[in-house]
């Protein structure tokens, strides 16, 4: 059980190093936009980044002009970059998203990994 529980745990910190290294690559800042924030969430597997990713696209932002946001999955990282014109509406997206998010995961855990086809 140790064992089991040490590489799932260098898992997890090989996963927020991919995380880290992703997360600088997906946000491009236009000069007009003054704020930018990026979040890299690490999943067990690509599958469930690609699975997350799709559940959490169609969401359009309720301000297009002023926020957008920007969703890529690179192996097992889901990599997400905001561009806002205002901060206060670059945090309700954020927010707004993390519960979104929350969601995908909960709904994900309570369902198992995906079945391969």
């Amino acid at each position: 059980m140790g064992g089991r529980d040490t590489r799932e745990g260098r898992g997890l910190l090989q996963r927020s190093q991919e995380a880290r290294e992703h997360s600088g690559s997906v946000c491009r800042t236009a000069p007009y936009l003054v704020s930018t924030s990026t979040l890299s969430v690490p999943f067990p597997t690509p599958l469930e980044a690609e699975i997350a990713r799709g559940s959490l696209a169609p969401d359009a932002e309720p301000h297009r002009g002023a926020v957008g946001k920007e969703l890529k999955v690179s192996g097992s990282v889901l990599a997400v970059c905001w561009r806002a014109e205002d901060s206060r509406l670059l945090r309700v997206s954020i927010v707004s998203f993390l519960e979104q998010l929350s969601l995908v995961v909960r709904t994900m855990q309570r369902f198992g990994p995906p079945v391969s086809r």
